[in-house]
């Protein structure tokens, strides 16, 4: 393994954990504009229906996805402009 991938792991790590916070305010913000509620419905929620449930899920799920993706991108850039090697 090279070393600028070890040296990108904690990097990594700390991206995951910034990226997590956000993709959980944008999806709540999304939510609440889609949803006009509060909070999401959980899985378990006896008084939701499975539409409410599901749209929930698969948003969420792009949200993360696309917000992790992003910030991943721009970790890798901004470590190949700092360090001159690309770190995956």
């Amino acid at each position: 393994m090279k070393a600028s991938k070890i040296a990108y792991k904690p990097v990594g790590f700390a991206l995951g954990a910034v990226s997590g916070l956000i993709a959980s305010a944008a999806f709540r913000q999304l939510w609440k504009l889609a949803g006009h509620e509060d909070d999401a419905p959980d899985a378990t929620d006896e008084d939701r229906t499975w539409q409410e449930i599901l749209l929930a899920a698969a948003l969420q799920g792009a949200v993360f996805a696309v917000v992790k993706a992003a910030v991943d991108r721009t970790g890798a850039v901004t470590t190949r402009r700092l360090t001159g090697t690309w770190p995956g």
